[in-house]
């Protein structure tokens, strides 16, 4: 993440709660909340349990295509929220016989984790927007209890 101060994520958790999906992402400082799709949500509990599709999903065609170009997923940062709407990057790195190439793009988080997990690679959180979202480790608690 170029110039943020970034917070490693250590826990994803994702919880399906009424019209959506609950994506908690935990950091040694605080846990904090994405509501994604229930597709994506399906998507990413499947790339943390290690399940593989029968055919590629289109997570599966990214990685396969960065793959084919020799790149892959060097980590993902949750960078900005405006509203109540999170903005990822995914850094992208490509090694060279002669150089090394990195690009960084722009993604839906929710995208950007499903990438990470299934990659292998770190997520990170701007410690700016750490700062304005709630602690929701006691409701993730309460919320694994209901399980």
């Amino acid at each position: 993440m170029s110039k943020l101060e970034a917070v490693p994520v250590t826990g994803i958790e994702v919880i399906p709660v009424k019209g959506g999906t609950a994506v908690f992402l935990v950091t040694a400082a605080k846990t904090m909340v994405i509501q994604v799709d229930p597709a994506v949500g399906e998507a990413l509990q499947g790339a943390l349990d290690g399940r593989v599709p029968d055919r590629p999903q289109s997570h599966d065609l990214m990685l396969h295509l960065l793959l084919g170009l020799d790149a892959g997923v060097v980590h993902v940062a949750i960078v900005d929220v405006k509203d109540g709407v999170f903005f990822a990057r995914i850094l992208l790195g490509q090694e060279g016989p002669v150089a090394r190439k990195i690009a960084e793009v722009d993604a839906r988080p929710s995208d950007a984790l499903v990438l990470a997990v299934k990659a292998k690679r770190p997520v990170f959180i701007a410690k700016s927007v750490l700062d304005v979202c709630d602690d929701m480790a006691e409701m993730l608690a309460r919320l694994r209890k209901q399980a």
